[in-house]
C-alpha cells in the first residue's frame, strides 16, 4: 500500500522540464535509493514529497495523518544551541502540548490535550530524545557550533528519527560521514520500521540499504526492483533496447522523408494517410529526449616524477598536547594510488601535507622526489572564486586551453565536462553542489600534474560521473593520493591504503579497503586468540611425562563434515558464478521483478554462507 504518491507531475526551471508527466509511489516498508544525473531534479522532487516546494502541475497524495520527515544535505542547526535541545526540536509538538497540559488553561479542551498527548507518547518525549542521543554517540551537554560536518549530520538525523516519522526523506546522509558513521548509519537505516526514500552517489551504501532503486531520467521516473547491483544490469538491457528501437524509427523516418521529397506520388489522395503519419513521426522526432552524452575525462601528466615520491622514516606530529601521527614510516612510489582511510579529525591532511613536504614533521625525517607536480581536488571548494565564469575559471584571459599537445576551445572543453557553451560566461555562483564539483575536477585536468590529490571527490558528483572518473585515474600513470569515505570508489582505485588505528597511530597495507579490512580482522582474531595464552599464569614445572599431541583425533562425524566442506564451497561458488553471470546478462531482466529479486536476494545469501564453510573448514582444521 503506497504512504505517499505522485501522478502526472510536471516541474521546470526555465526550458528545462525536470519533471515531465512523471509518476512515483513510496510502499509501507520500502527503502527507496533515487538516482540521477546532476541537475536533474532529485533534490527538487525530495523537496515536493516534503512539501517544502510545490509542482507546476500534477497529483501529490499521501495517507491521512502522515507524518514525514527531510534532511536536506547540508541541515541548518542553531549554533548556540545544545544537542539536547536541536535534537528535541523533533519532538516540538509532544513538548508543547506537555505544557499546554501542565498550566491547566481554562481555554484548553483538556480531554483533547491529554488523548493527543497519549497518541504521540509525549509524557516521556526527553527519555526519546537521550535514547536517540546514546543510539547515535551524541553527547546532548556540547553546543552545536563546535562541531564537525559529520557530527552535525548525526545531529540532523537525529532530530528526524526522534520524531518517529513515517516517511523519511534523505539528501546525500553519507556525505561528510567517515566508513565507520557509514556503516553505522546502514545499521539505523535497515532497522527503521517506516518508508525510506534517499539520494546517494554512495553505490556500496546503496546495496546495502535500498531495496528498490528508482532513477530520475529525462523528466520521467523509473522504478528496478533490488538493490544498485540488479539496476545497473536492467539498466543496461534498458538503454540497449532503447537504442536500437530509436535506431529503427530514425531509419524509417529517413525513408519516409526521402519519400515526400518525391512530391508527385505523396500528392496522390491514397498517400494521405502516409503524410500524415510522417507529420507524426516528425513530431515525436523533435519531443523525444535522448541519453545525455558522458563526460568526457583526459589528464595530461606531464613529465614524470622520480621514481620515489616520498620516503618518511619515524615520523610524527603533534597539534600542541595532541599527537596526530606517531612512528610513522613509509615510501611512496612513481604510480601508486593510496588511499587514506580514518575518522573525521583524525589527521589524514596533516599526513598528507607531511608526504608532500608542505609541513614539516615534529620528528623523523622526509624526503621528497624529484620533479613534483601537484594538482589538488579541494572537498570544501575554496578555491573556486564564485564570481568568476565557469570560462575565466577554468582558462583565465584566454580562450584556449592546451592539454599535452592538444588544444582545444575552452567552451568544447566545458562540453566535455557536460557544460552547454551558453553557459561558459555564467557565474560560479548559479552552479549545484555536483556542478561545482565537476567544474573544480575540469580545472583540475587542464593542468599538466604527475600527483593527484583527490580531496573527497565523490561528494555531490552523480554515479555515471563517478564511475568515468574511476577509470581515468585507474589508467592515470602518475601518483593519486585519495581521501574518501566512499569504499566502492576506494575499491575500483587505490593500490594501498594508509589507515588510521588509534592513539594517533597510522598503518599502511597493501591492496583496496576490502583487503585492508580482511587483513585487520584477521589480525585481531589473530591476537585475541593468543591473548587468553599470554595473560594465564605460568604453571608449576610437572612431573615428567610422554609427550602427547596437542591436536586431538576427530570424531567420526567431525571427519565426515570435513571432507564435505570443500565440496559444498565448490558447489556454492559454482552457484555464484551463474547468477552473476544472469545478473550481468540480459535474459533475467525478461522474467519479471519477482524473478529478479529472487535472484539478488540469493547472490547476496551466498557470501554468508561460504564465509560460514570457510570459518567452520578454519576450526576443523585446527583441531
Amino acid at each position: 500500500m503506497a504512504v505517499l504518491s505522485l501522478t502526472n507531475a510536471h516541474l521546470a526551471f526555465g526550458h528545462v522540464a525536470l519533471l515531465d508527466g512523471a509518476g512515483f509511489s513510496l510502499e509501507i516498508g520500502e527503502r527507496v535509493g533515487l538516482i540521477g544525473r546532476n541537475g536533474t531534479g532529485k533534490s527538487s522532487l525530495l523537496k515536493i514529497l516534503a512539501g517544502i516546494e510545490k509542482l507546476d502541475d500534477g497529483l501529490l497524495q499521501q495517507q491521512q495523518g502522515l507524518t514525514n520527515v527531510y534532511v536536506p544535505q547540508e541541515p541548518e542547526l542553531r549554533g548556540d544551541a545544545t544537542i539536547f535541545d536541536v535534537v528535541s526540536e523533533g519532538v516540538a509538538e509532544a513538548k508543547a502540548l506537555r505544557e499546554r497540559y501542565e498550566r491547566h488553561d481554562e481555554n484548553d479542551d483538556l480531554a483533547w490535550v491529554q488523548e493527543r498527548i497519549e497518541h504521540i507518547g509525549a509524557w516521556n518525549w526527553e527519555q526519546r530524545v537521550d535514547e536517540t542521543l546514546h543510539r547515535l554517540g551524541l553527547d546532548g551537554s556540547r553546543l552545536v557550533g563546535s562541531l564537525s560536518g559529520g557530527l552535525k549530520k548525526r545531529v540532523a538525523l537525529g532530530r528526524a528519527l526522534v520524531a518517529q516519522p513515517d516517511v523519511l526523506l534523505l539528501d546525500e546522509p553519507t556525505n561528510h560521514l567517515d566508513l565507520d558513521a557509514i556503516a553505522w548509519l546502514e545499521g539505523l537505516l535497515n532497522d527503521f520500521k517506516g518508508s525510506l526514500l534517499l539520494i546517494t552517489h554512495d553505490r556500496q551504501f546503496l546495496d546495502n540499504v535500498a531495496n528498490r532503486i528508482v532513477e530520475l531520467d529525462r523528466g520521467q521516473l523509473r522504478g528496478y526492483p533490488g538493490n544498485y547491483a540488479a539496476f545497473q544490469a536492467a539498466k543496461a538491457y534498458e538503454l540497449e533496447n532503447e537504442a536500437l528501437a530509436n535506431a529503427r524509427f530514425d531509419k524509417l523516418l529517413a525513408q519516409e522523408e526521402v519519400w515526400i521529397r518525391k512530391g508527385v506520388e505523396a500528392r496522390r489522395t491514397r498517400s494521405v494517410a502516409r503524410v500524415q503519419r510522417l507529420q507524426e513521426m516528425r513530431l515525436q522526432h523533435a519531443a523525444r529526449r535522448d541519453v545525455q552524452g558522458k563526460v568526457r575525462l583526459d589528464i595530461d601528466t606531464g613529465a614524470s616524477s622520480g621514481k620515489i615520491v616520498a620516503e618518511l622514516e619515524d615520523v610524527s606530529k603533534s597539534w600542541g598536547e595532541r599527537a596526530v601521527v606517531r612512528g610513522f614510516t613509509s615510501t611512496i612510489l612513481r604510480g601508486d594510488k593510496v588511499g587514506l582511510i580514518g575518522p573525521n579529525g583524525a589527521g589524514k591532511t596533516t599526513l598528507l601535507k607531511m608526504i608532500l613536504g608542505e609541513l614539516p614533521p615534529d620528528s623523523g625525517t622526509v624526503r621528497q622526489g624529484s620533479r613534483l607536480t601537484v594538482a589538488y581536488f579541494d572537498q570544501m571548494r575554496d578555491t573556486l572564486n564564485l564570481d568568476a565564469t565557469l570560462a575565466d575559471t577554468i582558462s583565465p584571459g584566454s580562450e584556449w586551453i592546451e592539454i599535452g599537445t592538444q588544444k582545444k576551445h575552452v567552451k568544447s572543453y566545458l562540453g566535455d565536462f557536460l557544460f552547454s557553451p551558453a553557459r561558459a560566461n555564467s557565474p560560479v555562483r548559479t552552479l549545484s553542489g555536483g556542478e561545482r564539483n565537476r567544474l573544480l575536477l575540469a580545472r583540475l585536468f587542464a593542468r599538466p600534474a604527475n600527483v593527484l590529490v583527490l580531496d573527497e571527490p565523490t561528494n555531490d558528483l552523480d554515479i555515471e560521473t563517478l564511475e568515468l572518473l574511476e577509470e581515468l585515474l585507474a589508467e592515470y600513470d602518475g601518483t593519486v593520493f585519495l581521501v574518501s569515505h566512499d569504499r566502492r570508489f576506494l575499491d575500483n582505485v587505490v593500490t594501498s591504503t594508509i589507515v588510521y588505528e588509534g592513539d594517533a597511530r597510522w598503518r599502511e597495507y597493501e591492496g583496496s579497503v576490502q583487503d585492508w579490512l580482511t587483513q585487520s580482522k584477521r589480525a585481531a582474531a589473530l591476537q585475541a586468540h593468543a591473548a587468553p595464552k599470554a595473560a594465564a599464569p605460568t604453571p608449576p614445572a610437572p612431573e615428567p611425562a610422554p609427550v602427547v599431541a596437542t591436536k586431538r583425533k576427530l570424531s567420526y562425524k567431525e571427519q565426515r563434515e570435513l571432507d564435505e566442506i570443500p565440496k559444498q564451497i565448490a558447489a556454492l561458488e559454482a552457484e555464484q558464478t551463474q547468477l552473476n553471470a544472469l545478473l550481468n546478462g540480459t535474459e533475467l531482466y525478461t522474467q519479471g521483478a519477482k524473478r529478479i529479486a529472487e535472484v539478488t536476494e540469493r547472490a547476496g545469501e551466498i557470501d554468508g554462507e561460504l564465509l560460514a564453510l570457510m570459518e567452520r573448514w578454519e576450526v576443523l582444521e585446527a583441531k
